[in-house]
């Protein structure tokens, strides 16, 4: 059976243009997948530490020798792994913070990117076969070709960290302007229409 992740990175809730367009690529992934399954893990609904020391030497240690100190810090990293090792395909929806990702999303990177679980220690990705659609909603507007477009850092980024744990099949969709949905100059579902088709042709 077919699985999809969803990841879900914006504060917004219902305002969120990227949690708006990511409800629509799981709508339009479901018709083409009749027996799917979906996963959501919404990152504002998780209690997400950052990683600390006992994660780290928890990761660097073999299992049979963990402490509670370590099992108990690599709890949330090991459910967030097998939710990524189950998914065929992963949809992540979230904003642009200053030119890149939030620190949420950023928390989540840190406890799925994991030596012996996501790649070895000879740098090989072990999440290969899988697609990934990140949906990246922006205030600004930095589509290729646009006077912004080489401030956009996260979509390097993202492509960088996903490919290094072996997700190298990855589709962006900029869903750039939402700062004119905030100033009351675009209609929220205007901005939607127009970045729908490429979020449900991403979901095909």
């Amino acid at each position: 059976m077919p699985t999809l992740l969803t990841v879900l990175a914006s504060p917004r809730g219902d305002y969120s243009i990227s949690r708006a367009l990511t409800s629509s690529f799981v709508e339009e992934w479901k018709k083409n997948h009749d027996r799917g399954a979906v996963i959501t893990r919404d990152l504002y609904q998780t209690n997400l530490p950052f990683v600390d020391l006992p994660w780290i030497a928890g990761a660097y240690t073999p299992a049979e020798q963990h402490s509670p100190e370590m099992q108990a810090a690599l709890e949330v990293s090991n459910e967030l792994i097998g939710e990524l090792k189950q998914a065929d395909d992963i949809v992540i929806g979230t904003p642009m913070y200053n030119f890149s990702i939030p620190a949420i999303l950023k928390a989540w990177i840190d406890h799925v990117v994991r030596i012996n679980e996501t790649f070895t220690a000879s740098y090989e990705g072990l999440l290969k076969g899988k697609k990934v659609t990140i949906i990246l909603a922006s205030g600004g507007v930095y589509a290729p070709g646009s006077q912004m477009e080489s401030y956009n850092s996260e979509s390097a980024y993202l492509k960088q960290i996903l490919g290094f744990i072996g997700l190298t099949d990855v589709n962006i969709v900029l869903a750039g302007g939402t700062s004119g949905v905030d100033m009351g100059k675009t209609a929220r579902e205007d901005l939607i229409a127009e970045f729908t088709p490429a979020v449900t042709a991403a979901a095909k």
